[in-house]
């Protein structure tokens, strides 16, 4: 699920017009102070560190208002920690350019930021472990796996604590630090879990639950306020008429459906072809129009989805995939896009073996249960 959400966040990117970059190049032109030159390396430490600061902002921000919190709580989604949730990302970011406008006024060149960001981002990586314990005094300057642990904890002590992308000293310095207790195991994920593989629903859980509060309630500021009160306020009225129990960090239940061997290994073998394909449709984007890559990009995700419900157990799952397959295998291999001999026999060699895991599933339905899931929470009519 992690390295569905993942793949999406990276490919969505190419399809998605992005404002930020539009106010990005305004304010470098029009807003900045002075003009820092991109060959000091002066500029490039001042970049690097003022970006962890504006980051831990942004992050902060992320954890206290309802409509940036709607959009990040997908990193937080997950109930393991390890390095897939690192690429757990959102694709349904709002208003992120805001807290960067500071680096272009004080003249930060846009090639040294977009750097920053991306060391910054590369940095966060390796702290999302829980196989390496604390780290003496680099744990004093940097954000390690200990603090980053932290974060990502649901119980009372840790909640909304360590913002910080590489320095801890923000943390620190603006009271949202707090250590790794040795007496206090660290519950990962949400108190409102998402109990779903599908990184589509995964992407507007939070976001349907807020549209769904401000269409129920009675009062029209509140319709509105919604969006920007802190994280977790709902209206008076909605509250009331239909209460939401959140998971006590002590009592939590994983949502852990079983499946069927096959269909954890046809759901390894669909990643592993959108990985490749996402990596192809990256690097020749550029060269094909929009309309193009919107197809493309469908084409490309939407087996995450199918696949999610496949392991969800869902009895649809089987139908809406082969409808996936059986679509996929008219468009491709009709006269709708213009394709090589080797991009034939690569799908057409794609297609059978899925075709051919289909069927199993099928035979195996008739006789057993495709999967024996968990009861599902109403997270779907939350």
């Amino acid at each position: 699920m992690s390295l569905s959400l993942g793949v999406i966040s990276q490919t969505q990117k190419l399809v998605v017009f992005t404002f930020a970059t539009l106010i990005y190049a305004i304010a470098s032109e029009k807003l900045a102070i002075v003009q820092l030159p991109e060959n000091n390396v002066a500029v490039w430490v001042f970049s690097f560190i003022l970006y962890d600061f504006l980051y831990y902002w942004f992050h902060r921000f992320s954890h206290q208002i309802n409509f940036l919190w709607a959009s990040h709580v997908i990193h937080h989604q997950s109930e393991e920690y390890n390095l897939t949730t690192a690429l757990r990302q959102t694709s349904s970011s709002v208003m992120v350019w805001l807290f960067y406008i500071p680096s272009f006024i004080l003249g930060i060149p846009a090639e040294v930021f977009f750097v920053s960001g991306a060391l910054n981002l590369i940095y966060q990586y390796w702290v999302h472990t829980q196989l390496i314990g604390k780290l003496g005094w680099f744990e004093s300057i940097f954000v390690t796996p200990s603090h980053h642990r932290v974060h990502h904890g649901q119980n009372e002590v840790y909640i909304d604590k360590n913002h910080g992308g590489v320095f801890i000293l923000w943390d620190k310095l603006f009271g949202t630090f707090q250590e790794e207790l040795s007496d206090e195991e660290v519950v990962y994920g949400v108190r409102r879990p998402v109990h779903s593989f599908n990184p589509l629903w995964a992407n507007i859980h939070t976001w349907a639950s807020l549209a769904t509060d401000a269409v129920r309630t009675e009062k029209w500021m509140d319709k509105m306020k919604i969006w920007f009160m802190p994280t977790g306020w709902r209206p008076a009225d909605v509250e009331k008429s239909h209460p939401i129990v959140k998971q006590s960090s002590e009592k939590q239940t994983k949502y852990n459906p079983t499946s069927e061997p096959f269909v954890k290994y046809y759901a390894v073998y669909q990643y592993f072809m959108c990985v490749l394909s996402g990596v192809i449709f990256i690097q020749f984007a550029g060269s094909i129009g929009w309309s193009e890559k919107m197809f493309y990009w469908i084409v490309i995700t939407a087996p995450l989805v199918s696949v999610g419900l496949l392991m969800e157990g869902r009895s649809y799952a089987v139908k809406l995939e082969l409808a996936r397959l059986l679509l996929t295998a008219s468009v491709l291999l009709g006269d709708f896009v213009v394709l090589s001999n080797s991009g034939l026999m690569i799908i057409s060699v794609y297609l059978i073996i899925s075709l051919a895991f289909l069927l199993i599933a099928r035979f195996m339905s008739k006789t057993q249960p495709l999967s024996s899931s968990v009861k599902l929470s109403n997270s779907y009519d939350q």
